[in-house]
C-alpha cells in the first residue's frame, strides 16, 4: 500500500551504493546499475558508486567512509549476502551498525516469496543505521535490486510517504551522538 501526500514536497537524499563482488566492473555491474537507474529515476542524488572485493574487511571500511561522510545519506550494498564462505557482507554491516533494521530483512523476504517462492529463504538481506546513515544489504541479483527498491525503499525515501517514512526521521538518527 503506497500513501503519497501530494501536500508535502519531494526531498532527495544522497544515495551511495556499493557492490561487492570478485568479479565484476563497473562495466558488468548489472546489480549496481539497476539500484542507480532507479535511485535517479525516483529524483534522488547519487552520492558515490564502488565496487569492492567479498572481504569483510574491505566491505565494513568502505562502509565506515561512507557513514563518516555528510554528504552521503543512505549506502546500499548489492552482493554478498548468500549462504557461501565468500557472502560476508551481512557481517561487515553488522560491524558497522549502531542499530539494525530488523523488519527490513524480513519484510524483504516477504517481497522475494512473493517472486521466488521457498527459495527466499536463501537471502540474508539486512538494513541498519550507523552515525547518521542508513545502511542496506541487498542480495547481487537484479532482480533482488528491483525488488528491494521497488516495494521497499523506494517509498520509505520518500518524504511525502505515509503513514511515515525513513526521510523524516533522518535528522534525528544521531541525535544520540549530540547528547552530553
Amino acid at each position: 500500500m503506497t500513501n503519497i501526500d501530494e501536500n508535502k514536497e519531494f526531498i532527495p537524499v544522497r544515495i551511495a551504493v556499493l557492490t561487492v563482488s570478485d568479479t565484476r566492473s563497473l562495466a558488468d555491474d548489472r546489480s549496481g546499475q539497476t539500484l542507480v537507474d532507479r535511485i535517479v529515476k525516483a529524483g534522488h542524488i547519487l552520492a558515490d558508486r564502488q565496487i569492492v572485493q567479498d572481504e569483510r574487511s574491505e566491505i565494513a571500511a568502505r562502509l565506515r567512509l561512507w557513514v563518516a561522510d555528510p554528504e552521503i545519506d543512505v549506502v546500499i550494498s548489492t552482493g554478498g549476502t548468500g549462504l557461501t564462505g565468500r557472502d560476508v557482507s551481512v557481517e561487515a554491516h553488522r560491524d558497522v551498525y549502531e542499530k539494525e533494521i530488523d523488519a527490513f530483512g524480513t519484510v524483504f523476504t516477504i517481497v522475494s516469496m512473493q517472486k521466488i517462492g521457498t527459495s527466499a529463504v536463501q537471502s540474508r538481506a539486512t538494513g541498519g543505521v550507523a552515525a547518521g546513515t542508513y545502511l542496506f544489504a541487498l542480495p547481487g541479483s537484479p532482480g533482488a535490486c528491483k525488488d528491494a527498491w521497488d516495494a521497499i525503499l523506494e517509498k520509505q525515501f520518500d518524504y511525502r510517504h505515509r503513514p511515515c517514512n525513513f526521510v523524516e526521521i533522518l535528522p534525528r538518527l544521531d541525535e544520540h551522538l549530540r547528547r552530553k
